[in-house]
């Protein structure tokens, strides 16, 4: 092993650590949309101590999209955290390549990949969710009357 083998392979993994920097940023932003979900899913139903009576068909209808919205933004850091550790598995395998000196470059291709596949899968389900988040909220502008 050659000093400048390691300094190759560290050179090869900055990309892969930028994308993971960036799966990071989208994973922050999908927890802060699911928390916001679920605190609103408890508001309807826990905090105004309501009966299973007094849910009326437009509560029920808000609470069947936001079980939708908070699974389909589950499913979406689901396929952003798995992307994220392939990215891992990429930068694993650079490192292993040139300390064993052995080829993987198909392990680095297959994981690079998957882990597209998985962001691709992610980022769609979670257009989804924002799509079904705009297309169910109405919001009615009134203006105040003088």
């Amino acid at each position: 092993m050659n000093i400048n083998d390691v300094t190759d392979a560290i050179q090869l993994a900055l990309a892969p650590v930028f994308l993971l920097t960036g799966i990071a940023g989208l994973l922050n932003v999908m927890a802060g949309r699911l928390a916001r979900i679920i605190d609103r899913g408890r508001h309807i139903t826990e905090g105004s101590h309501r009966a299973p009576a007094d849910i009326t068909p437009s509560i029920e209808s808000e609470l069947r999209v936001l079980d939708r919205r908070r699974h389909l933004t589950s499913s979406a850091i689901t396929a952003c955290t798995l992307a994220a550790l392939l990215v891992c598995v990429v930068i694993g395998t650079l490192f292993l390549e040139v300390m064993l000196d052995v080829r993987l470059e198909w392990l680095v291709g297959l994981a690079f990949t998957a882990a597209t596949v998985a962001l691709i899968t992610g980022l769609a389900l979670f257009l989804r969710e924002v799509h079904l988040a705009t297309t169910s909220i109405r919001i009615v502008a009134s203006l105040p009357r003088p």
